[in-house]
């Protein structure tokens, strides 16, 4: 696992620690109740409620563990504080398919954030990875599955 620190906005940490505190106070706590439970049904070697039991109770663990190194690396990126006119981390850009004419708004978040249905890319795909350090007015180049797309960004804020 890397120890790299990477880019998160607020709202993505705020999510992150609701998720860690919930597996910590809700789902850790049901789990031990439920091993014990199943405990008290006797042979354990062929309890299948047990074995479901530990089998969560270690994916609970692992991910607690995960988030908890996730949110040691978070670097916090409050975009309201950037004023600038290129294209960065947090940015809400507008774009237009030069081909189709299609329109679409999306905000550059990290890779834990990122949610197509809401239009959140990851500053990894290539589609943030063009728009990165672009101005309004110019033309990107994006390799999808489908081949090469272009695109004009018509707009960059951070609200």
């Amino acid at each position: 696992m890397s120890e790299a620190r990477f880019p998160i906005t607020p709202d993505g940490l705020t999510r992150l620690e609701a998720e860690l505190h919930q597996l910590k106070t809700v789902e850790r706590p049901a789990i031990i109740v439920a091993i014990a439970e199943a405990r008290s049904h006797g042979d354990l070697s062929e309890n299948a409620e047990y074995h479901a039991a530990k089998e969560k109770q270690g994916f609970i663990e692992a991910k607690i563990l995960d988030l908890e190194s996730k949110l040691s690396r978070a670097h916090v990126i409050d975009i309201s504080q950037i004023e600038s006119e290129t294209i960065q981390f947090g940015a809400y850009v507008s774009i237009v398919d030069e081909d189709s004419g299609v329109e679409a708004v999306y905000r550059i978040v990290s890779d834990y954030e990122a949610d197509l249905a809401k239009k959140h890319i990851s500053i990894s795909s290539p589609m943030a990875r063009a728009l990165i350090g672009k101005k309004v007015s110019e033309s990107i180049e994006v390799h999808t599955p489908k081949g090469l797309k272009y695109y004009e960004v018509l707009s960059i804020s951070y609200k």
